[in-house]
């Protein structure tokens, strides 16, 4: 269970990188606008338009890059396009709805944090 100090900090954070995405892109994402625009910089690939399927496939690297760094997937490789694939390492914890925000927003800050955005 998490304190309500380690809460605070990550929705202060989330705030913090959601005005800092705003500025740069005139909108405050939500968590999936987010995963998106990972998912843009680790294909490093930009189109103007992207079909829903490329949009769910851009929304799955980015999801899979955020939980690498915890040891939940590894990068298997490129295929024939240049899409990364990822290869599932351990189990995701079985969460609620929120709590699967949470940990999504978690990682996310952490992603940023690295890039030192």
């Amino acid at each position: 269970m998490e304190s309500t100090d380690q809460i605070l900090v990550r929705e202060q954070k989330w705030l913090e990188l959601r005005r800092k995405l705003k500025d740069q892109f005139g909108k405050a994402p939500d968590v999936n606008a987010v995963l998106f625009l990972i998912g843009i910089r680790e294909l490093g690939l930009f189109k103007k338009k992207y079909t829903k399927e490329e949009k769910q496939d851009l929304m799955h690297i980015a999801t899979c890059s955020i939980l690498s760094r915890s040891g939940y997937y590894e990068l298997k490789g490129l295929d024939q396009d240049g899409w990364p694939h990822w290869v599932a390492k351990k189990k995701l914890p079985v969460m609620g709805l929120m709590e699967q925000e949470d940990f999504l927003k978690d990682h996310i800050i952490h992603y940023f944090d690295e890039m030192e955005y």
